[in-house]
């Protein structure tokens, strides 16, 4: 089973829960002329995953723009970007479903947030949600919520835990369909609702700045030979993700003879589930060990879309927009996604565009055949169609994902908050 490298940055000096409460730094004079705003960001984890990519991204718009960015977390791998960014770590389990931690949080929390003269608390996971919308509401200051994808809801009790992501004083959601989502299932008032789209960066996604070397090196890291078609599946490994269902598709492929091509699952198992080892097993069985890898999160990301002939999300529950299918159509390479997996609005596929305009194509979730037909014909397809296609993605998402337009939609929303509009966009580029 083949293996790419982990990024490991250098682990930074979290801050003591005592230095939290220090007073804030003193702005920089020369990009903020009012006070800036300071916003405490609480996320699970800061390993790889959506939540903790967006609070990185936070922290970047905010510090970029002059104004403060506190995050608290359960330590990561990826607390080195925070830090890189200009924002400051505090350690903090908000990722425990105990009652007592959570309220221990709440309290933690409050107190960062007095000392620290926060304006907005800003929680983008549920267990850390319930603790964020306590500590605001004690402090009077603003309270926001931030979904990247649609939650599953199996009971009464999962429905009302969920639920606090929906009583933010503003709601964010990445796309119209969890916009949706969110005031069909709660109710949530329009007025307190923002769609505010993921960006990305152009620059580190180009393809035309992704050498031949880069793209052997991630190759070689695959266990993939160069001549050899690569569909990449990326994001953590657990069951709404739908790997399974790429498993079949691989299966359904091979039945039909077809055997130049490898899937690789890039992404990450935090060993909670038993799912990653069903997966493997279900390769197992089927016989698909020469076609299928699985490897760890990859330091290159852009050169390892660039090896890659598609890049595939099988989603089985609703997923808003994710980064990477972004990030993979940026590189100028066709997806292939589930009705679960992204909306119209992130991949223009047919019927719903003419085929001459599609970035993608889409298939419906938890049909392994549909997905097996979509790799069969993107395999089978010109290599300038192909490409044409790749091209039309990258224009797509450089013309809707443009990270400037998140930032300034984000900085106008925290300035409304903080009772500052106007002094939002200090200086941001």
């Amino acid at each position: 089973m083949a293996s790419s490298g982990i990024s490991r940055l250098p682990a930074p000096r979290a801050l003591h829960l005592e230095d939290a409460l220090a007073p804030p730094p003193p702005a920089n004079s020369n990009k903020a002329a009012a006070k800036p705003i300071t916003v405490l960001i609480v996320v699970p984890t800061l390993d790889e995953g959506a939540a903790e990519h967006g609070a990185i991204e936070l922290v970047r718009i905010l510090k970029s723009a002059g104004h403060h960015a506190i995050v608290a977390a359960r330590s990561g791998r990826l607390i080195g970007e925070v830090m890189k960014h200009g924002g400051e770590f505090v350690a903090l389990d908000v990722a425990s479903k105990n009652p007592l931690v959570m309220l221990r949080n709440a309290v933690a929390l409050m107190r960062i947030a007095r000392r620290r003269d926060c304006d907005v608390i800003h929680a983008l996971g549920r267990a850390g949600a319930w603790s964020a919308a306590l500590a605001a509401k004690r402090r009077g200051i603003a309270f926001v919520t931030g979904w990247t994808k649609g939650f599953s809801e199996k009971n009464l009790f999962k429905r009302f835990y969920n639920g606090v992501m929906a009583r933010g004083d503003r709601v964010i959601a990445t796309c119209d369909d969890i916009a949706n989502l969110i005031h069909q299932r709660y109710g949530t008032p329009w007025q307190r609702l923002a769609v505010v789209p993921t960006g990305i960066d152009f620059a580190a996604f180009d393809p035309g700045a992704v050498t031949l070397d880069r793209v052997a090196a991630v190759r070689r890291a695959f266990g993939v030979q160069p001549e050899t078609k690569v569909f990449l599946v990326t994001g953590r490994i657990v069951r709404r993700k739908g790997h399974h269902i790429v498993v079949g598709a691989i299966k359904a492929l091979k039945d039909r003879g077809l055997t130049d091509f490898v899937c690789v699952f890039v992404g990450e198992d935090r060993g909670r589930t038993t799912y990653p080892g069903e997966l493997w097993d279900l390769v197992l069985a089927n016989g698909l060990m020469d076609h299928v890898r699985m490897a760890a999160p990859v330091r290159d990301m852009p050169a390892a879309y660039a090896a890659a002939s598609a890049v595939v999300s099988a989603a089985v529950q609703l997923e808003g927009v994710q980064r990477t299918i972004l990030e993979a159509q940026a590189m100028a390479r066709p997806v292939i996604v589930s009705d679960l997996a992204a909306g119209p609005d992130v991949v223009l596929t047919a019927p719903a565009v003419p085929d001459n305009r599609a970035t993608g194509i889409r298939c419906p979730a938890g049909d392994p055949e549909a997905f097996a037909a979509a790799m069969f014909r993107l395999m089978s397809m010109p290599e300038q169609a192909r490409l044409a296609m790749g091209r039309r993605g990258r224009a797509w998402v450089i013309d809707h994902f443009d990270a400037s337009i998140t930032a300034g939609r984000m900085l106008a929303l925290y300035g409304e908050l903080a009772g500052r509009p106007g002094h939002q966009h200090n200086r941001f580029n």
